[in-house]
Parts: C-alpha cells; structure tokens; sequence
C-alpha cells in the first residue's frame, strides 16, 4: 500500500511541475508546431524542443529577442534569457514568406509590433566605473537613436570614443559617466 502512495505522490509532483516549463508546443502556425518560450524576471529559462534549431517567428515581449545574445538553440534545448518572450518554429520547417532581419528573426518588418506609446523620448544613465566598459540595454528600435544628455564624469565623454549606441543600448569606457537622451523609433 505505501509503495503506491509513493508512486502516487510522485506522478502527482511531475504532474504539478509540468506547466512551469515555458513552452506551449501545441500552438500552430500553418501546418508548423510552435513553441512559445519565454524569459520571466530577465532568467535564463529552458524550453523542451525536439528540434536541433529554431526560427523566431513572432516576437512576444518588448525586449528584443536576438539570436545568439538573448536566445537560442543548444544541445539541451531551447532558451531565452534577460526578458525575450517568442514563438519560435523548428528551422527545417522551411522559410516562411516573411524577411528575415539582420538578427536572423523572421518577419521582421510584419507581425508583432509596439503599442504606439513604445515610440517616446526619456532618459538613460549609464557609467563607466574605474574605467571599465560598460553595456547599458535599452532597446532603441530600429530608427532610434541616443544622445548625451548631461555628463556626470570628470572625463569627457565623446561620441564614438568613449560613448556610443546601438539598437540595444547605450556603451560607455574609460570613465564616460552621463545621462543620455533616448529617441525610440520603431520603424
């Protein structure tokens, strides 16, 4: 009798921890299977696969998702970490009608995209301590832009010297510490 409790309570433990696992696998798209993963809290999070590589097909979060930094494909699955949320598709289903963009991401000018407030103007601090470089993530969009705003360091900083941006955000080094003006543009 205790043997089946045993076994009871462990089908009833694998049962109540199987929706944690982030990924939904009974989407569709079309004939393709669909897994929806996603990062909660900015965490690492792993979503089961049979696949050996996936194709980001609609984008889920605000946080860009792009391949290789915030997702990806690895022996063990699946992942996505710091805040990506996509539906993702088995890349040997073959190429859907959409363009990719320069992050390999599917339809990346169709689909999913920002409410009309995400398009807006504020305000980023990023520094660089003891010299070293540092990485301020924000997501400028496509036609956004960053600029300095007000300098907090001794040292001035100077654009493509010892500050710069890209689409994810605002790089500063050797002793660059500023406020910087962001102008988010979704285009």
């Amino acid at each position: 009798m205790s043997t089946r409790v045993f076994i009871f309570g462990i089908a009833f433990a694998a049962a109540a921890l199987a929706p944690v696992v982030a990924a939904h696998a009974d989407s569709r798209r079309g004939d393709q299977r669909t897994v929806d993963c996603s990062s909660h809290d900015y965490e690492r999070q792993r979503c089961n696969v049979p696949w050996r590589d996936a194709r980001l097909v609609e984008q889920l979060s605000d946080t860009p998702c792009v391949r290789d930094q915030n997702w990806g494909v690895d022996r063990r699955g699946l992942w996505v970490d710091q805040g990506c949320a996509g539906r993702f598709v088995d890349s040997r289903g073959g190429r859907g009608h959409g363009r990719d963009d320069e992050y390999g991401n599917e339809n990346a000018g169709e689909g999913w995209r920002p409410d009309p407030s995400w398009n807006r103007r504020f305000s980023v601090t990023c520094e660089s301590q003891g010299n070293a470089s540092h990485f301020c993530q924000v997501d400028l969009g496509r036609g956004g832009h960053a600029s300095l705003q007000r300098q907090l360091s001794n040292t001035r900083c100077i654009e493509n010297r010892n500050w710069g941006s890209n689409r994810a955000g605002v790089w500063v080094s050797q002793g660059c510490r500023a406020i910087f003006s962001i102008d988010r543009q979704w285009r």
